[in-house]
């Protein structure tokens, strides 16, 4: 699992950001701006689409700090094509569809719902500031007021 002050492992991954296209994203091409990653399940299911239509409501705020926010799942390109369209989302939505990047920051791992046991990403949500260093970890998030936390964090660096 990731840790306070860790270096954020690097990753280049494909990246939704409007209609069909997709474009990749290398995370340490993105410094010095603070980057948050919100690593969810699955697209389109009720508590994923409720914390990525808040993140998308408060895009214009961490814009204009400066910080870069992605969602991250499983999910291919085309379904993130597809939910982002559903539901009017203006966040970018990164693919990690072998899984690399969910390993790396410990998100991916052994979940249970209803008694049965699955493998599934762990609803985290990862800041990292302007030097590529973990500024903070959200584990096990509860997606109520969850992106109004995060954009307080990032006020704080």
């Amino acid at each position: 699992m990731i840790k306070l002050n860790d270096q954020a492992p690097d990753f280049t991954l494909p990246c939704n950001n409007s209609g069909d296209n997709s474009d990749d994203i290398t995370l340490s091409a993105l410094r010095p701006a603070p980057v948050v990653l919100f690593f969810y399940p699955k697209d389109d299911t009720p508590g994923c689409t409720i914390e990525t239509i808040d993140f998308t409501s408060l895009k214009p705020e961490f814009d204009a700090l400066g910080a870069r926010v992605f969602g991250l799942s499983k999910d291919s390109i085309a379904k993130h094509a597809k939910f982002r369209s559903k539901h009017g989302l203006t966040g970018s939505l990164l693919s990690d569809a072998d899984g690399h990047t969910c390993e790396d920051y410990g998100v991916w791992g052994e979940k249970t719902n209803f008694g049965k046991k699955y493998m599934g990403i762990e609803r985290t949500t990862v800041l990292i500031d302007a030097t590529g260093h973990v500024a903070r970890v959200w584990n096990k998030v509860k997606v109520k007021d969850h992106a109004a936390e995060v954009l307080e964090a990032v006020r704080a660096l």
